[in-house]
């Protein structure tokens, strides 16, 4: 395995392992008041703890408990620390003199450790109220344990100490104990935890009023020791606040004296120094808490912008496409060109479909001479169009060099000033050489894109890249149009100035995209660039992941190397600049920027099954498939496609848009680290038969005619024996 997939895996791991523990810490959070808390049988619970203190030991085997001597109180806060109001309660607490005991919660702990240093800098106790204020009796035993170490750990990492005083959330005084609670009383008993429940209740979570908090807690008989039972967070506690400036004076002027559970029950001190190795595991699962944080902040901004753009892209998109059509219909090209021109076949290795290419350019109703250039082909390529003996066509031998050099040898032997280039696996529909050069009318317009359709498009993935042509190609292609930005002719289908062609240089090599290189180049020349969706041309798309794979891959990485090659165009004016600010821009973002985001999307949608409104991120999902899917009928009915094939489109998000999007990393990734690939030919076969013409080469066929050709391609595809 190459090391940037191994570094992309760790990436991934490492923001899923991130993205766990934060939606285990924030969204597993139980935020029910204590009143909803529902009380079981307590059959299982001895009777001297039902009757006993608040104060619980089970470490051994006979459980023990406490109860606070007379005349103490024993203040304890739940739920905190809250920066809104636990600084009010301790400034409260100081003012009076009064030390507190303050059951705190994991996670607030990680996200407020400086509230942590300050309760222990004023010398309050601390105790664990489980790291996510779960029920502990209604978890396993693998969750109680896991809430309280990662408890203990944000403890040693905020404030450096660790304490055995446990408040299970939920619980209540020793008599309302139940048998899950008392299951995890004794399971963190056998954990080293005291376990504190309380004697009074103020009931500040109900909010009763200052009045009703007062006298909750300092009603009843003077000499009664009590461990009170009140919040620092949770919700609005303010009037917790403002009953404790009444309290703590009343309870003084009463005879009590305030001290911390512990005192209260004549234990040691349950707060010790961590160990280093906790404090610094401590620390690490704050910042990895907080990393989380940050982390799915970043990510929020970044899915709204995405999924904004991409909304704004499918307008746009649409908005463009109804453009183009109507124009197109409005503004003839000008007057119609009918001069010769030279259609060039670059071939390797492509005696699958090579003839049926020849026989359907034969068949054009423009005239033509063709060209097939044969660059080293094992396999007979050359001789079996010579064979033919075919007027029109003539066969050029050289060399293994490459697809440029073999286009580069069929202009310099061209005739004509209009070149069609033509992939060897890709058949003409009879009118497309006509159709694809009446662009040139307009003297401005130095290439055109035709429109290439995928022929085997039977199985699922013929289908899914049937989809792609049409929806994601054409319409980009009708707002590049549109928009004077046309960053690619496809090599399967696309028409040039033979001058404006050997200006720029001719066709390069430095590039794997050679098609894309030199629709730029033109661009950057001055010359316009446009679409002429008449002009349909069926080409073989792969029909193996791994042929796709190939494929792609050889496109976005000689995209890129396009890119990066003209990023000229950025600072210049014109055309040129209207491909670098507008084009070369739509690029990066949607070819590039994006796709580097999808598996980010991906593993955001299961973090939102997991720990958020599943029903909400299904509904997302299916608005986006939704645009998607109107986008579909969209383009399919402009190109005059069944949309029949749209079926597949959800299934196309869980394979094939995977795999988009790792081809733009692997290339990313391979251009970033300066590699060069090779040329990958891909692998041929042979679903195009040479089609029956409906009539003499030079006749012009209407619409019956063209519509017979194009069902006979179709038919060729179903039956393999269909041909001459």
């Amino acid at each position: 395995m190459r090391t940037h997939w191994l570094l992309l895996t760790a990436l991934l791991c490492t923001l899923a392992a991130t993205l766990l523990i934060q939606g285990y810490t924030q969204h597993l959070y139980d935020k029910r008041p204590d009143q909803e808390a529902r009380r079981a049988g307590s059959a299982s619970v001895p009777q001297q703890v039902l009757a006993g203190g608040p104060v619980i030991d089970t470490a051994r085997p006979q459980p023990r408990s406490a109860a606070p001597k007379p005349g103490t109180v024993a203040l304890t806060f739940d739920d905190g620390p809250d920066p809104r109001w636990t600084p009010e309660v301790l400034d409260t607490l100081r003012r009076n003199g009064v030390h507190a005991t303050f059951f705190v919660v994991g996670n607030q702990v990680a996200a407020h450790p400086d509230l942590v240093r300050r309760i222990v800098a004023e010398g309050h106790q601390l105790g664990v109220h489980t790291f996510t204020h779960t029920d502990l009796g209604a978890q396993p035993e693998w969750r109680r344990s896991l809430e309280l170490r990662e408890t203990q750990l944000s403890l040693a990492g905020a404030a450096g100490v660790t304490s055995s005083l446990l408040r299970p959330p939920y619980s209540s005084t020793a008599d309302a104990l139940d048998d899950p609670g008392w299951s995890a009383v004794q399971q963190a008993g056998r954990e080293g935890y005291l376990t504190v429940l309380t004697t009074r209740d103020s009931e500040d979570w109900r909010r009763p009023g200052v009045d009703e908090i007062v006298e909750a807690v300092a009603g009843g008989p003077a000499d009664e020791g009590r461990i009170v039972l009140m919040h620092d967070s949770g919700g609005n506690r303010w009037q917790t606040v403002a009953a404790l400036d009444n309290l703590l004076p009343q309870l003084k002027a009463h005879g009590f004296r305030f001290t911390t559970v512990s005192e209260s029950v004549g234990l040691p001190d349950p707060v010790h120094p961590a160990t280093g190795a906790e404090h610094w595991q401590g620390l690490g699962l704050i910042w990895l808490l907080r990393t989380g944080d940050w982390t799915l902040t970043v990510l929020g901004w970044l899915l709204y912008a995405a999924g904004a753009v991409s909304v704004l892209r499918a307008a746009a998109v649409l908005v463009a496409a109804r453009r183009h059509k109507k124009l197109r219909r409005r503004r003839p090209w000008g007057p119609p060109v009918t001069e010769p021109v030279s259609v060039i076949v670059p071939a390797y290795n492509e005696s699958a479909g090579i003839e049926a290419a020849v026989r359907s350019l034969l068949a054009s109703d423009h005239p033509v001479e063709i060209i097939v250039v044969d660059d080293g082909s094992t396999d007979g390529t050359a001789d079996l169009v010579e064979s033919l003996r075919l007027p029109w066509v003539r066969v050029i031998r050289q060399e293994n060099a490459g697809k440029p050099a073999a286009l580069n040898t069929g202009i310099a032997a061209a005739r004509a000033e209009l070149l069609v280039m033509v992939d060897g696996d890709t058949v003409f529909e009879p009118d497309a050489v006509r159709m694809i050069v009446q662009p040139f009318a307009d003297p401005s317009v130095g290439a055109v894109s035709g429109n290439a359709k995928v022929v085997n498009r039977g199985g699922l993935l013929g289908r899914w890249q049937h989809i792609e042509y049409v929806v994601g190609f054409n319409l980009d292609r009708r707002l590049f149009d549109l928009a004077e930005c046309m960053p690619t002719v496809p090599g399967a289908v696309g028409a040039f100035r033979r001058s404006a062609v050997l200006a720029v240089g001719g066709v390069g090599d430095e590039t794997l995209a050679e098609d894309t290189d030199l629709t730029m180049a033109l661009c950057r020349d001055g010359w316009r660039v446009v679409y002429e969706e008449r002009a349909k041309a069926w080409t073989e798309a792969p029909a193996s992941l791994s042929a796709l794979w190939r494929q792609r891959y050889r496109w976005c990485y000689g995209t890129l190397q396009a890119m990066w090659k003209h990023r000229g165009a950025l600072r210049q004016r014109g055309q040129a600049g209207k491909l670098g600010r507008r084009g070369l821009g739509y690029l990066l973002m949607f070819q590039v920027l994006l796709p580097l985001l999808a598996p980010v999307v991906d593993v955001f949608a299961l973090y939102g099954l997991v720990f958020l409104d599943p029903v909400r991120i299904v509904g997302l999902w299916l608005a986006f498939l939704l645009v998607q899917l109107l986008m579909g009928v969209y383009a399919f009915r402009l190109d005059r496609e069944r949309i029949g094939p749209l079926w597949s489109l959800p299934f196309q998000q869980f394979v094939y848009r995977q795999l988009m999007y790792l081809v733009v990393i692997q290339s990313v990734f391979t251009a970033l680290a300066g590699s060069r690939l090779r040329w990958q030919r891909m692998q041929r076969y042979g679903s195009l038969r040479v089609p029956v013409q409906d009539g003499p080469a030079d006749a012009t066929p209407g619409p019956t005619s063209g519509g017979g050709y194009r069902a006979r391609v179709h038919e060729a595809v179903r039956d393999p024996g269909h041909g001459t």
